[in-house]
């Protein structure tokens, strides 16, 4: 009986683990830097989908890759805690290797 408990807590956390991975998969994060001067779209597989950069930032070509490097990682690390949630959320806080 206890088995049967187990295994159906565990087919239910599968797929609470499934729909969570395809939420992430479908979200978009925006990051910025110099105040919005630019901004990037990134999905939740951390592919960069869009770059924006204000016309007035182009007129310092290290200025603006130092701003585009930064709106990366900004947006890159709010993925990572987009995921962190969303996992925490379905796990309980436990590390299960190879999820996060």
């Amino acid at each position: 009986m206890m088995n049967k408990q187990f295994l159906k807590q565990a087919q239910q956390m599968q797929a609470r683990l499934a729909q969570a991975q395809t939420e992430i998969e479908q979200a978009k994060v925006e990051g910025s830097a110099g105040g919005g001067v630019v901004k990037v779209v990134m999905t939740g597989k951390q592919v960069l989908e869009s770059v924006t950069i204000s016309p007035e930032a182009a007129q310092d070509v290290e200025l603006l890759q130092d701003l585009i490097l930064a709106a990366v990682n900004d947006a890159s690390t709010k993925v990572q805690d987009m995921v962190s949630k969303k996992m925490g959320a379905v796990t309980g806080g436990m590390k299960i290797p190879g999820l996060m």
